[in-house]
């Protein structure tokens, strides 16, 4: 191999020493987005309320909200094994297990809206306009009227679940070709509602974001065994110490200061306020 010339060597070396000045000023890489990973009901995130919020709190703080949307017994599952840093969720007696546990610390009261029982104009069990939501379904499962159930262990689930045993019905027992369970979230089950000319029972917020309605109607509605409660809760360190305790914590905060607060009760769509904050109220 034929030598390079002494002044072509010198060149190269200048060179190199130049490109490694520069590679050692070149700015670094940016850092990865600062995030925390929510396991949330699908109430949160179809009805519309996480597009509002979120960009709100990371305004706020930098940190990014990553929603994993889920029916309730799935996100507490998620926030089990660790794969999500909080969990937002609706179903308090599963909630405060979630805590006896030890997954979480303490659960915390967010807000609060209703359940709505919905179905088709026809009304072929004859509910439409009741305020007595056990007499409804009673009717429903004597004249074995349609109804859709989400049957995905999520928190309107365990809810319907309930509302039939105060019914003093056996769902799994009694039900028929008439009770249809899809495993799917509450738009999905809206959806077949709508084909079947079924009964559903929904969280208002998503009814009211939903916009499908084809046929279907509010049936009953007022009663205050439909009471549907939120709960925020930061998953524990000791069970998972890769969570992102301190960001969760602030997500949390957020959620259940005043700030919060306001911007989860501004949230309406055609002026109808869909979540009522209530944050610290005893016994939520």
């Amino acid at each position: 191999m034929t030598a390079l010339p002494r002044r072509s060597l010198l060149a190269a070396g200048l060179f190199l020493g130049l490109t490694g000045i520069a590679l050692a000023q070149a700015p670094a890489a940016p850092a990865g987005e600062r995030f925390i990973t929510v396991a949330s009901t699908t109430s949160t995130q179809d009805s519309g309320l996480f597009n509002h919020i979120l960009p709100l709190f990371k305004a706020k703080t930098g940190i990014e909200v990553r929603v994993i949307s889920q029916g309730t017994g799935q996100a507490l599952d998620t926030g089990r094994r660790g794969d999500a840093d909080v969990v937002f969720v609706h179903a308090r007696a599963q909630e405060l297990k979630f805590v006896e546990e030890g997954f979480s610390t303490e659960r915390r009261p967010v807000m609060y809206n209703d359940f709505v029982l919905i179905g088709p104009k026809s009304d072929p069990a004859g509910v439409a306009g009741s305020k007595d939501i056990v007499a409804a379904l009673k009717k429903i499962q004597e004249k074995a009227a349609p109804f859709v159930s989400r049957g995905d262990k999520s928190g309107t689930h365990a809810a319907e679940l309930n509302l039939w045993k105060v019914a003093g019905i056996d769902i799994a027992a009694q039900k028929g070709s008439w009770y249809r369970e899809i495993g799917q979230g509450m738009g999905a089950a809206l959806n077949t509602s709508g084909a079947m000319g079924a009964y559903v029972l929904s969280d208002r917020a998503t009814w009211i974001s939903f916009k499908n309605r084809g046929d279907l109607v509010i049936s009953v509605e007022g009663d205050q065994r439909l009471f549907n409660q939120y709960g925020v809760m930061s998953v524990n360190p000791a069970k998972h110490p890769h969570v992102k305790v301190a960001d969760g914590k602030r997500f949390a905060d957020w959620l259940t200061s005043p700030e919060g607060q306001k911007a989860i009760a501004d949230y309406k769509i055609d002026g109808q306020q869909l979540f009522f904050p209530n944050a610290g109220q005893a016994g939520a």
